[in-house]
């Protein structure tokens, strides 16, 4: 009998409370990599001849330095509250397109068709959440205030405050800035990281046949290898979307326009080594991630399908 023959597939409800789950543990675990990345990806340090940018360790030092360790934190507020969306929308687009690509024979997904429905969940949430949450999170990383200054006062105070503010002062539009980037940063992201995922975990089945149940350190292990992936191949996107989400609209230029400026001016002034800004904190960031969210949301929506009615339960009631 197969592993799955009598799985049934997971419902909606499932991919809410366990993306959501696994969303906030990744955001928690996550969040001061990111920040870092952040100012790394925006700082114009190194410009100036014989001048090297400044590295990982000392952003990260320079931040809890100046501003405090809570400043690492900073934009988390904007993080946490589209975590539960953006990883329902994932999980629950994603097996979507890919039981719309399946072969209506078999039922199974060819790893092509699980790249193009990675794609296709990237995208969506790129739209629906994560842009948004992003334009917030970045304004707010941006702030170098110090926490430990009272009167050192942020023109953002909170996530909500920001959204009021960027809406009031440049228009609801701005909460979308870099859309297509951000859609194409995810699409690759996430076709990149369910491809991996899903083929890595094939072979570890294969590999143990009596196992009906991969343990969560290896879920862990096959979500940390695939979540690297997405970061080296879209390093330059997120750098030149980090910045146009950061900067404010130029009258009369074009979307296009202004990421063509952003570009140009990073490869006059800072060369192409300014594209892979921040790539070690990202990498550390996303895979570490990834590795939590799979773990997290495999045992979670194991636990509440098993807390279900199996189809040979309910074939049962119905007799």
């Amino acid at each position: 009998m197969s592993r799955n023959q009598n799985k049934k597939p997971v419902g909606f409800a499932t991919h809410i409370i366990a993306g959501g789950i696994a969303g906030g543990c990744e955001a928690l675990a996550c969040q001061p990599l990111d920040t870092i990345k952040v100012r790394m990806q925006l700082s114009k340090s190194g410009r100036t001849p014989g001048t090297k940018p400044r590295g990982f360790l000392a952003t990260g030092a320079h931040i809890v330095r100046r501003e405090t360790p809570l400043a690492l934190y900073k934009g988390l507020g904007a993080v946490l509250s589209g975590i539960v969306p953006k990883m329902a929308i994932r999980f629950a687009s994603f097996e979507t397109y890919k039981g719309w690509l399946a072969d209506k024979s078999t039922g199974k997904t060819s790893v092509g068709n699980i790249f193009i429905a990675g794609l296709g969940a990237g995208v969506t949430e790129a739209v629906a959440v994560v842009t948004p949450m992003e334009v917030v999170k970045i304004r707010l990383q941006a702030q170098q205030h110090s926490l430990a200054d009272p009167l050192e006062a942020p023109r953002y105070r909170n996530a909500g405050h920001a959204v009021y503010t960027i809406i009031r002062e440049e228009g609801v539009s701005t909460l979308y800035r870099g859309v297509s980037l951000t859609a194409l940063r995810q699409a690759t992201n996430q076709g990149a990281n369910f491809t991996a995922y899903q083929e890595i975990k094939k072979l570890a089945h294969k590999w143990q046949p009596d196992v009906v149940e991969l343990p969560s350190y290896q879920h862990m292990v096959i979500g940390l290898i695939s979540g690297a992936m997405g970061p080296f191949s879209n390093a330059p996107i997120d750098t030149i979307k980090t910045r146009l989400q950061k900067s404010t609209a130029v009258p009369g230029q074009t979307a296009f326009q202004r990421i063509f400026a952003i570009a140009s001016d990073m490869w006059k002034q800072e060369g192409v080594r300014s594209f892979y800004k921040g790539i070690t904190p990202r990498v550390l960031r996303v895979a570490p991630g990834q590795a939590i969210v799979f773990a997290v949301y495999e045992r979670v929506s194991g636990i509440m399908e098993r807390m279900k009615p199996s189809v040979r339960d309910e074939d049962a009631y119905s007799e």
